[in-house]
């Protein structure tokens, strides 16, 4: 079932114990991986980074069985704040996962963030993975096919579209499905999660 929560209310029905293994969504742009670094942060999980995976040195791109045997071999661990899409991946990562959380943010905010985040990059020349040296730059930005911006503006609504379908999909019963609008309501849920983890500490002490 998809859960929107809008406000502080429906949290009461989220545990710990449904989130050992998370998979951050949301298209290119949202603020996935500063979600889900705070989101591992605060359940002392570890974060793994699906494009970190990915890219190889160079902007080069492994082959679908190399990159779906790393995936994998990293989703053995028993806990884990995954981010990422890839959607070719879904059966191995949906596989295990407990919780999926969709950063459902609109479309102005993404395009806002996603050129805001190009632009830095591109600027202070950072390198995006570590041992890649890879990195952005004006001209991938503004005048490629591979356009981090453009990838934001073709695939946004058909993203929107196609989680829709697959929290509704019979094929995943078992995985409790969060949908956040705005970052208020996930800054919202991280303060209900660490008020949980301090609560669930003090227990133990």
């Amino acid at each position: 079932m998809i859960r929107i929560l809008e406000n502080t209310k429906p949290f009461s029905s989220v545990d710990l114990q449904s989130l050992l293994r998370v998979n951050v969504i949301g298209t290119s742009g949202v603020g996935k991986s500063t979600f889900a670094n705070q989101l591992a942060e605060v359940l002392a999980i570890p974060y793994i980074e699906m494009d970190a995976l990915y890219w190889l040195p160079n902007w080069e791109e492994p082959s679908d069985n190399d990159f779906f045997t790393i995936l994998d071999e990293q989703l053995k661990r028993d806990a884990w704040v995954l981010d990422g899409n890839y959607s070719r991946t879904t059966a191995i990562k949906w596989g295990r996962v407990q919780t999926i959380i969709w950063l459902d943010y609109s479309f102005l905010r993404a395009i806002y963030q996603v050129v805001t985040r190009a632009f830095e990059r591109s600027w202070t020349q950072s390198e995006l993975w570590p041992h890649t040296g890879n990195r952005e730059s004006f001209r991938k930005c503004l005048f490629s096919r591979d356009s981090i911006i453009l990838w934001t503006l073709i695939t946004y609504r058909r993203r929107r579209k196609n989680y829709t379908a697959l929290m509704k999909n019979a094929n995943y019963p078992n995985i409790d499905f969060l949908r956040f609008c705005s970052p208020k309501h996930s800054q919202a849920f991280l303060a209900h999660l660490q008020t949980l983890v301090d609560r669930d500490g003090s227990k133990r002490s």
